[in-house]
């Protein structure tokens, strides 16, 4: 009996191996995002990143539901404010004290190489991924502002400079999770969640980093084209 079973289920498994390559597919995506960071305090520096809209483009391959990988392009708006404070100005003191700020126009663009598992569900295909790649912050412009007060009955002084600037790349760690939704053949909407571990970039010159990471929330909607 033992027998006849094996050579009954050997057949089977060679077939499901067999069609793997019939059950691949390809797919394209474009999809919008709001990308959303909370402020990070390291060095004596705040940084406050501005929430932002972006897209995400992905080229994806699934073979089968263990094994899919995707490569992925994102570009967002990535203005940020910093804050250097000192200490209050003390009474009698001798030193002043200043208050430093500063405000840059930036632009993130993202690039990674993703695992994605998934399983096929009537039209749907829930999925989860997890990767990294690089991220590269690119500013344009920014000013710094300094207030300096005096310590006896202070008097402020403002001045506000050009900042100076510099691009930053810094690895990127990725997960997310979401859903396919077939609604024609080979056409559907992707809803998922990303998230985003990476390290704080200091684009100001001059200006102390916070030296921290932080996380960028993205959750997104966008249609595919599968080949």
């Amino acid at each position: 009996m033992s027998k006849i079973f094996i050579r009954f289920l050997i057949p089977l498994v060679l077939l499901d191996f067999g069609a793997l390559p019939i059950r691949a597919q390809t797919d394209v995506a474009a999809s919008l995002y709001g990308a959303f960071s909370g402020a990070t305090n390291g060095n004596g520096v705040q940084e406050s990143p501005s929430n932002a809209a972006g897209t995400l483009i992905e080229l994806r391959h699934i073979r089968n539901p263990l094994v899919g990988y995707e490569a992925t392009y994102s570009y967002n708006r990535a203005n940020q404010a910093y804050s250097n404070l000192s200490a209050a100005c003390p009474v009698g003191g001798t030193s002043p004290c200043t208050k430093t700020t500063a405000a840059i126009s930036a632009n993130a663009h993202e690039f990674t190489g993703d695992w994605v598992v998934s399983l096929k569900l009537a039209n749907l295909r829930p999925f989860a991924l997890a990767g990294g790649g690089a991220l590269f912050d690119v500013p344009s412009a920014g000013t710094v502002s300094t207030t300096t007060c005096g310590v006896i009955n202070p008097l402020c002084t403002p001045s506000t400079t050009s900042a100076s600037v510099g691009t930053q790349t810094e690895a990127v760690f990725v997960y997310g999770a979401g859903v396919d939704w077939g609604l024609l053949p080979h056409l559907g909407l992707r809803l998922q969640y990303r998230g985003n571990f990476y390290k704080v970039p200091p684009l100001l010159n001059g200006f102390a980093s916070t030296g921290v990471f932080t996380h960028a929330a993205e959750p997104m909607i966008g249609a595919y084209f599968r080949f």
